[in-house]
């Protein structure tokens, strides 16, 4: 697994969040920030649909958000944009 591909795009390196909680090489805390860049994508992909220029994979902002609360990370709220990503 190369950590640094999978930050740039997670799907290269992993087919489900739940395989990056499986991985045994990895930190937690690069869990989160691989977790975290999926989410973002995924985001990005429902922005996307709600634009109507949709048309790729479906989402898997859930399945993402259920393993970063598996590994207990919080979403920093106050440190964040309130934009449509998060």
């Amino acid at each position: 697994m190369d950590f640094e591909k999978a930050m740039l795009n997670p799907n290269s390196e992993f087919t489900s969040p739940e395989d990056v909680l499986n991985q045994q090489d990895i930190t937690r805390e690069q869990k989160i920030k691989i977790l975290r860049r999926w989410e973002y994508d995924a985001r990005e992909l429902e922005v996307a649909e709600e634009e109507n220029m949709g048309g790729g994979p479906p989402s898997m902002l859930s399945d993402i958000l259920a393993a970063l609360h598996r590994l207990d990370s919080e979403m920093d709220s106050e440190n964040s944009p309130p934009t449509k990503q998060g």
